[in-house]
């Protein structure tokens, strides 16, 4: 049972990946059992009625009928389910607690359902692709909450780091380290550290995961026969986040908005949409598959493009339809502690944040490869009508269209480049074959869910 002290700690620092607040007993019980059954699944948590997401205590009445509707609605978790639920007085207001353990029994599923806690978020699986998935992850425990037996935490967690946490979640001051860590559930039920929280606290994480750093390297040229700066990023996944973004600033083109700033610090503005590089870092660092241990994640700098990939492919609970509409983590533990500090936003909206931004700065859309290594590869600024004119003399205007199209968007259908180039199907399908047998194009994938690969590639002799 939580102490006052301990409840008034949780409130303070929030939802989260192990604590979720309703300010109200809700009238369909079903939306707390989902909750319960999610963090069941997960690494447990703590779950609130009579707190606001505000983080205020608003308090709630508890009486006979309502402590039996939710443990007859929690008893219909199978299998069985042990829970802690109790009312405590917070603030001079009572609120309902109940404490869920990380099931030792995975899966746990309610009304036929398999819920599971992401981030902040609880999500229902729903397909086959996502049920397998979890059923591999619960097989050999996310490795982000196994154990980590070897590490010393007074000697090899510094508190710089922990401080340098604490600010960026906006924690507040009283609260004690341990109290946080206890939290956010740092620890295993053997009170050893975990993964996740060795990866984000530790000093010098590589000595106890040896691929868990980022490799930086610029080739000089567009293939890798030349390499010209090679870098390790070491440190917790927050510092080789970024060293990695310093890394990529000190080789991209960075220009600099002066006009109307006054007193503040002059606008960045990159050759490729700073934000873009930050998304996919974070993304390869909470979604990379730190099982696999003979690969790094690797930024890759050539004179047209950058490559960010990650050990891991797309995760087999997203169908590749379903890419960038939804998301699944190999590492939530990770994930959430990326998220206390602001680092990530909405599931699943970064890979169309990334698009966006990319056509914004009227770049090609990034491209995905998900096949053992998940990568993603970013174009760097081009000057796709002056190309288009060097290949003037074996490019129609037709074809120059269907180009075109494909510069804007990879994953275009033929039938909308029938519609935007207005011409038949067999027309668009002869002047594609063209276009490939010179070399400009290429389809990567199947023909419903791959995408074209535009290689920019001089005519003979220009």
């Amino acid at each position: 049972m939580l102490t006052e002290i301990e409840l008034k700690s949780i409130i303070a620092s929030g939802e989260g990946y192990n604590a979720e607040f309703k300010v109200n007993f809700p009238s369909k019980i079903k939306e707390v059992t989902e909750e319960v059954c999610a963090f069941a699944n997960a690494a447990g948590g703590t779950l609130l009625i009579g707190v606001d997401d505000k983080n205020t205590v608003q308090g709630v009445t508890f009486d006979n009928a309502k402590r039996s509707a939710l443990q007859n609605s929690i008893g219909e978790i199978s299998p069985t389910l042990h829970c802690e639920i109790y009312t405590a007085e917070v603030e001079g207001k009572e609120i309902i607690v109940i404490e869920v353990p990380s099931g030792d029994n995975k899966p746990y599923v309610l009304s036929g359902a398999i819920y599971v806690r992401q981030g902040p978020n609880s999500q229902k699986l729903t397909t086959v692709e996502e049920m397998r998935d979890f059923f591999q992850q619960a097989d050999r425990i996310y490795f982000d909450e196994a154990p980590c037996k070897a590490i010393d935490i007074a000697k090899d967690i510094p508190e710089e780091n922990i401080r340098q946490f604490r600010e960026l979640a906006g924690f507040n001051g009283t609260i004690a380290d341990e109290q946080i860590f206890n939290n956010l559930k740092l620890y295993t039920k053997d009170t050893f550290l975990k993964n996740g929280a060795v990866l984000f606290f530790a000093q010098n994480p590589e000595q106890f995961f040896e691929k868990a750093v980022v490799r930086c390297i610029a080739f000089e040229g567009t293939d890798k026969r030349f390499i010209i700066d090679d870098k390790l990023m070491q440190g917790t996944l927050y510092q080789q986040f970024l060293q990695s973004m310093e890394w990529l600033k000190g080789k991209l083109d960075v220009r600099y908005d002066i006009e109307g700033v006054g007193s503040q610090p002059r606008k960045e503005i990159w050759e490729i949409p700073e934000t873009v590089f930050r998304e996919a870092i974070i993304n390869a660092l909470a979604h990379r598959d730190y099982y696999e241990k003979g690969a790094r994640i690797t930024i890759e700098l050539f004179t047209d493009r950058v490559e960010i990939s990650n050990p891991g492919g797309l995760v087999s609970g997203i169908p590749r339809n379903e890419f960038g509409k939804r998301s699944l983590s190999r590492n939530p533990l990770i994930f959430g502690l990326f998220e206390r500090i602001r680092m990530v936003e909405q599931i699943g909206s970064g890979i169309v944040r990334m698009r966006d931004l990319m056509i914004e700065a009227g770049l090609t859309p990034p491209e995905f490869t998900m096949e053992g290594m998940f990568t993603v590869i970013f174009r760097r600024p081009f000057d796709f009508e002056k190309w288009v004119e060097r290949w003037a003399e074996k490019l129609t205007n037709n074809r120059v269209k269907i180009l075109r199209e494909v510069h804007a968007n990879n994953r275009v259908t033929k039938r909308e480049l029938e519609q935007e180039v207005g011409i038949s199907a067999s027309a668009i399908d002869n002047n594609l074959n063209v276009l490939k047998e010179l070399g400009l194009l290429e389809r990567e994938g199947s023909d419903k869910g791959g995408n074209w690969k535009l290689n920019y590639i001089s005519p003979q002799g220009g």
